[in-house]
């Protein structure tokens, strides 16, 4: 991982939502060690609580995204924020034939509807004052292929292929329109990733096997590959780079 002095993020405010566990942790973890200060979000206290330990001077901030009015009255009044992730996400995984209107309503609420909802109170607050800002969405390869479901939870599901493929065009839109305003905006799609729950899922070798024979690298993706790709992102050394979908997949997407 590249030093502070580097990526330039010593000192910057970040927000991360999705804080309490994987990909969103790992984040929180690494800007605090560039030097970054970090607000994270997460619906989990007992998350939260464990990340201050472990990162002294992190801001928790404890709130469902998923719910509109309790995220509002929980970030409407953060503070001055320069750089977000947004990597919150749920994966209900149901086949076609078998979506629920629940699943629906949970998937895009926290998926997508939350993205838009925090992306602009931080767009709203940067814009005030005239600061340039730089922000991440977490997608998925999911988002850029389709994927039949093995078994119920082998594979990306359809709701959460949908969700992050509307992400991949929302953040183009965010791009060209956040853009005039010095901020920039960027996704990046991961293949499996090796956090916990990714090891758990994937640890059979051969149900492993159907996705690995489709990565030329023939790995799945740790969790410092894409917190590296994010904070990358975030810093000046991508000052050039918006609306971009950046894979951390292995070559999966080349197949």
């Amino acid at each position: 991982m590249a030093t502070a002095m580097e990526l330039g993020l010593a000192g910057r405010r970040a927000l991360v939502t999705g804080a309490g566990k994987g990909i969103g942790r790992s984040t929180v973890q690494a800007l605090h060690a560039a030097g970054a200060q970090v607000v994270a979000v997460s619906r989990t206290q007992a998350d939260l609580d464990s990340l201050v330990r472990e990162c002294p001077g992190v801001e928790p901030v404890c709130v469902d995204l998923g719910d509109w009015e309790a995220t509002e009255q929980a970030l409407g009044s953060v503070g001055p924020v320069d750089l977000l992730v947004n990597n919150a996400a749920v994966a209900l995984l149901q086949p076609f034939l078998e979506v629920t209107k629940e699943a629906i309503d949970t998937s895009f609420d926290v998926n997508l509807r939350a993205v838009i909802q925090v992306s602009q109170i931080v767009a709203r607050g940067l814009i005030a004052r005239g600061a340039p800002g730089a922000i991440v969405n977490v997608s998925s390869q999911a988002s850029q292929r389709a994927l039949t479901n093995h078994s119920v939870y082998c594979m990306p599901s359809l709701l959460t292929g949908s969700t992050k493929g509307a992400m991949n065009m929302l953040t183009k839109v965010m791009a060209l329109e956040l853009g005039p305003h010095k901020i920039r905006v960027n996704t990046v799609n991961p293949t499996v990733v090796m956090t916990p729950m990714g090891q758990a899922n994937w640890s059979d070798p051969q149900k492993a096997k159907t996705m690995l024979d489709r990565i030329p690298l023939g790995r799945f993706a740790e969790v410092e590959n894409v917190v590296d790709t994010i904070l990358f992102l975030l810093s000046d050394r991508s000052s050039m780079t918006t609306g971009s979908t950046v894979p951390v997949d292995g070559g999966f997407l080349a197949t």
